[in-house]
């Protein structure tokens, strides 16, 4: 079997990364002069806490090297071949972190492979090489489908509010604040493994309309794993699945919550839906 190993970006409940035995590393989440490491110092309710209390928003930035490096050295004396699936290079440097770490540990048998995604995107194919391994598929042919389920992702997301994005400089002052007065909802689309802002629909009920039509769109009655993704706005969430649910052909569906390192960038009420055909 192959040790899978993750970050927390990846989204995925706590209950089948222990299932799965897959570590993740964790995201750094700086507050100023304070430094949390995501789900072992700070969860989500101390990092909405702290964003109201200090009026700011946190920088992020990816797990050390030494945190994977460690991960392979165990890896080693089991003597398990490692398969390392991050979050898209484009957005951060876990990649970068996990291949650096690689050369710490010469010993270990290590492959690195970025998924091209956030969230949900990344945690389907994590569960999918998890359970590969789990049945005695060969690392090649586990990459070989992590391949195919990077050409045949998407991801769509669109926040309730722009004041995280205005916060974090993504919007200007004077946009973000016509944009908030017009109720504007931006629609943020995944390509290439970049987040890009595709379009701008007036209200949030059209916000989630057009989401779903993009998702007919891209994949019309083909089955696939549905991701339904939420931040702090679980009520909404559940409509968003009904919806996806209703028009869409889903063999297997998970919702959560957006992690805190995702979060920083939209705020709380952001809904998004990443999925790929099977």
């Amino acid at each position: 079997m192959l040790k899978i190993i993750g970050d927390t970006t990846c989204n995925l409940p706590p209950e089948l990364l222990q299932r799965h035995q897959i570590p993740v590393g964790p995201i750094a989440i700086q507050f100023g002069e304070q430094s949390y490491n995501e789900f072992i110092t700070i969860d989500r309710d101390l990092f909405y806490r702290k964003i109201e209390e200090t009026g700011t928003i946190p920088t992020t930035s990816q797990p050390s090297p030494a945190w994977f490096a460690e991960q392979y050295r165990l890896a080693a004396k089991a003597r398990m071949p490692v398969l390392v699936i991050t979050l898209t290079s484009k957005h951060s440097g876990t990649y970068q972190s996990a291949v650096l770490a690689r050369s710490m540990v010469p010993e270990a048998d290590v492959e690195v492979f970025d998924s091209a995604s956030i969230s949900l995107g990344t945690g389907w194919m994590l569960l999918e090489a998890a359970q590969m391994s789990a049945s005695g598929s060969s690392r090649s042919s586990i990459l070989q489908r992590l391949a195919s389920i990077r050409k045949n992702s998407h991801l769509y997301l669109t926040p309730a509010t722009l004041k995280y994005l205005q916060m974090s400089g993504r919007v200007g002052k004077l946009q973000g604040a016509l944009a908030s007065l017009l109720n504007v909802k931006p629609i943020i689309i995944l390509k290439d493994g970049m987040l890009e802002a595709s379009e701008n629909v007036r209200t949030r009920g059209k916000a989630l309309e057009r989401m779903l039509t993009l998702a007919e769109a891209a994949v019309g009655d083909t089955p696939i794993r549905m991701g339904v993704i939420h931040a702090r706005a679980p009520e909404e969430g559940q409509v968003l699945l009904s919806m996806v649910t209703a028009r869409l052909n889903c063999e297997a569906i998970m919702v959560e919550d957006l992690v805190p390192s995702l979060a920083v960038h939209g705020g709380p009420g952001v809904l998004g839906l990443a999925f790929h055909k099977v």
